[in-house]
């Protein structure tokens, strides 16, 4: 994750009249000067996809957004997918009899008693059961 201060500079390299934020045209402008070509109509759409406040701009936020969301939706995709591993019964959530029959595969024997201690220190609900919300809180 980079800082804001990263983003700040990136934010000033495209924003040539200094106003904080960047048009359509100083897009194409930059990308031009890098070796991209981008039409107006295409800065445009580009520009009204990302822009969060609708001022046909982007700003700061629109530029964090765009470099850390797909970070975010990565990790998701991969607490998901490892989520769905110890989600053997397919249920949506991790029981203590999946939780156990997991780690009994990985070499580790627990009773469901202490799977269930074990579901029990991040089970947030107070359903005996993990979430994927749950799971995500736990990961992290």
């Amino acid at each position: 994750m980079q800082s804001n201060r990263g983003f700040e500079r990136v934010l000033s390299y495209f924003d040539e009249d200094g106003d904080g934020k960047i048009s359509p045209s100083e897009l194409r402008n930059r990308l031009g000067m890098m070796g991209g070509e981008l039409l107006p109509k295409e800065a445009e759409v580009a520009v009204g996809f990302l822009d969060s406040d609708g001022d046909g701009l982007l700003g700061l936020d629109d530029l964090v957004e765009l470099m850390e969301g797909g970070e975010e939706e990565e990790k998701m995709k991969g607490l998901r997918e490892a989520f769905e591993v110890y989600d053997v019964e397919g249920c949506g959530f991790i029981t203590p009899k999946s939780l156990k029959r997991m780690l009994n595969k990985l070499g580790e024997s627990k009773s469901i008693e202490e799977c269930k201690v074990m579901i029990n220190q991040f089970d947030l609900n107070g359903d005996g059961l993990i979430s994927f919300e749950e799971f995500v809180v736990m990961m992290q």
